[in-house]
């Protein structure tokens, strides 16, 4: 623990009602995002909190195949704590146990925090053009929450 916060990795850590409450919320990427989705996509990946006083402030979650390839998403802090370094934390632990595994990519969309990722390693994409995403229509995206 260092300035009054902890990390801790594990789904069992993480309090998913507040983690919905932020994402569906608050998160420009995830808003209206529903709890059952919430709990769904934690259940399959590797989640990441940061606690003070046993009280959960920020949240990260991973999906990855525990070998090759890795995608940080839904990093948030909580307004409150904003401004003290917990995204960095939370990234410097994420990127640890990625390390450990021996993942050897780990992708990221931001739109606003760069200068966080970057302090961490991460660079933009090489070659962008040979990148490719497919994204579900928007009915059809409403139904899977």
């Amino acid at each position: 623990m260092t300035d009054g916060y902890e990390i801790r990795a594990g789904l069992d850590a993480m309090d998913l009602d507040l983690v919905h409450r932020w994402l569906s919320t608050d998160a420009y990427w995830a808003l209206g995002r529903t709890r059952d989705n919430v709990e769904r996509a934690a259940a399959h990946s590797l989640n990441f909190g940061a606690f003070a006083d046993g009280t959960q402030v920020a949240y990260a979650r991973v999906v990855t195949d525990h070998a090759n390839f890795a995608w940080l998403c839904d990093v948030y802090v909580d307004r409150d704590h904003r401004g003290r370094g917990l995204g960095g934390r939370l990234v410097a632990a994420v990127a640890e146990q990625l390390d450990d595994l021996g993942v050897r990519r780990t992708l990221l969309s931001t739109y606003d925090a760069h200068t966080v990722y970057a302090a961490h390693g991460f660079t933009p994409l090489p070659d962008p053009d040979r990148w490719m995403v497919r994204v579900v229509h928007r009915e059809v995206a409403d139904e899977l929450g």
